[in-house]
């Protein structure tokens, strides 16, 4: 978005005009322009926001900016954003912000809000109840749509979604729900009972954030209840939550995919020395693992030295190797974090990688050996070696792309650490071992 004319008024301090335009813009587009502010005129702008809109807007800001303006703004006013917080939203502030904010914030709480802050806080991370909120509308199904209907009007306004309500007993067990729609288009007097849905579909308090995001998709929900052990009704999960957690996983695993340790905070945000530190752990052990190579070639050094051509193919070989293996292993990473495939279909997932690896093998090595053969001229020997390399190569690197996430998420490891820097120099090391096995055979070596 293009926000010139923001920074123009900013510039100008036309505080009055600026006030008027962010009135009239979307919360997302607003903490969007707090990103491209200097730090001394966040608070500044801030205040200028109306109480509601500044708390929608606090939600989407990075947790730098919404630790700078708590930091800043006096104790009451910290404790008025923070009452117009969701309660999710509420949760990750705290979660976030350093002790002596939270403590303001927890003596401030009544006792109630308190108990129930404290009970969300001890949530294991990443779980079902540490992204749950407690707004939403429940309802009994003694009740008509007529009180039904008066119950989410008086009750409404502070919930996160009145789209769909919860059906629960005197001891909050869930029973069912019901949409609002089915509510408006019902007569007054017939009873909740007889139109809520009973089949629901619910997640636990400590579910994985990622099978809550699975059923997300699969099921196309919006909402989703969150229950306890005896199966009593603590929470929902909305949409907005899940978007968010499919971009923290999705970023994960291309962080796991490029061998770096994954980290929070966006890039530009992020110090070099926790970037380095994200980063040298995967490649001291790629680097150390890489010495296998070193070593397979040191041993085959009077080959080498016997027929220098070998050499020059060395690159291509292991190259073609890795690139190979990275295709393989990156379909099957997306379809096991899509549920496409488990366990379960690794023999499948081994002969379709062994048919592709079979067709792409033949083909590439057909190319190759008319290439080193015609066109490089070298004796056929060499040609018949390396081509005889090449196809076993690719079969290897197709066929341990495709075995190792699958072997990985069975092991509840993170399938995404066998993508590219591992299965290449996993490959590297084969593809040495069979290239040497052939030349000793063919050229006798």
């Amino acid at each position: 978005m293009d926000f010139t004319l923001l920074e123009a008024l900013v510039k100008e301090k036309k505080f009055s005009e600026l006030q008027k335009e962010l009135h009239t813009m979307q919360v997302a587009d607003i903490a969007e322009f707090f990103d491209i502010l200097e730090s001394k005129m966040i608070l500044l702008i801030f205040r200028l926001l109306s109480k509601e809109k500044a708390a929608e807007v606090f939600s989407y800001l990075s947790i730098d900016q919404q630790q700078h303006i708590c930091v800043s703004v006096n104790d009451q006013e910290l404790i008025k954003l923070v009452d117009e917080l969701d309660f999710d939203d509420k949760i990750d502030l705290l979660e976030e912000m350093p002790a002596n904010i939270v403590k303001k914030i927890l003596a401030n709480a009544t006792e109630v809000e308190r108990k129930l802050i404290n009970q969300f806080l001890n949530y294991p991370d990443r779980s079902s109840g540490s992204l749950m909120t407690i707004e939403f509308v429940d309802l009994k199904k003694e009740m008509n749509v007529r009180e039904a209907l008066e119950r989410i009007r008086l009750l409404g306004f502070n919930k996160e979604t009145i789209y769909t309500c919860y059906v629960i007993t005197s001891t909050r067990v869930l029973e069912g729900i019901i949409e609002l729609k089915d509510l408006v288009l019902a007569k007054p007097e017939q009873k909740i009972e007889d139109l809520m849905q009973r089949d629901v579909i619910f997640v636990g308090t400590h579910d994985d954030q990622e099978g809550v995001a699975d059923i997300f998709k699969k099921y196309d929900l919006l909402s989703v209840p969150v229950v306890d052990q005896e199966k009593r009704l603590v929470g929902i999960i909305t949409i907005d939550d899940i978007v968010d957690v499919i971009e923290q996983e999705a970023t994960e695993d291309f962080h796991r995919m490029a061998a770096i340790e994954p980290f929070d905070d966006t890039y530009l945000n992020t110090s070099v020395f926790v970037l380095a530190k994200k980063r040298i752990g995967w490649l001291l052990v790629l680097m150390i693992s890489a010495t296998l190579t070193g070593m397979i070639l040191s041993r085959y050094e009077l080959a080498l030295e016997a027929v220098v051509a070998l050499t020059f193919f060395i690159p291509m070989l292991m190259d073609t190797g890795g690139n190979a293996g990275s295709q393989a292993s990156t379909l099957v990473i997306r379809s096991l974090t899509l549920g496409e495939v488990t366990f379960k279909d690794l023999f499948r997932v081994i002969t379709k990688e062994l048919g592709v690896s079979i067709i792409v093998g033949l083909a590439l090595a057909a190319i190759n050996f008319l290439r080193i053969r015609f066109i490089q001229g070298y004796s056929l020997q060499i040609s018949l070696t390396v081509t005889i390399t090449l196809f076993f190569t690719v079969l290897l690197a197709k066929i341990a792309g495709g075995v190792l996430p699958i072997l990985a998420d069975k092991l509840k490891l993170d399938p995404a650490i066998m993508a590219s820097p591992l299965i290449t120099t996993i490959v590297d090391t084969f593809a040495l071992l069979i290239y040497f096995g052939v030349a000793s055979i063919l050229l006798g070596i």
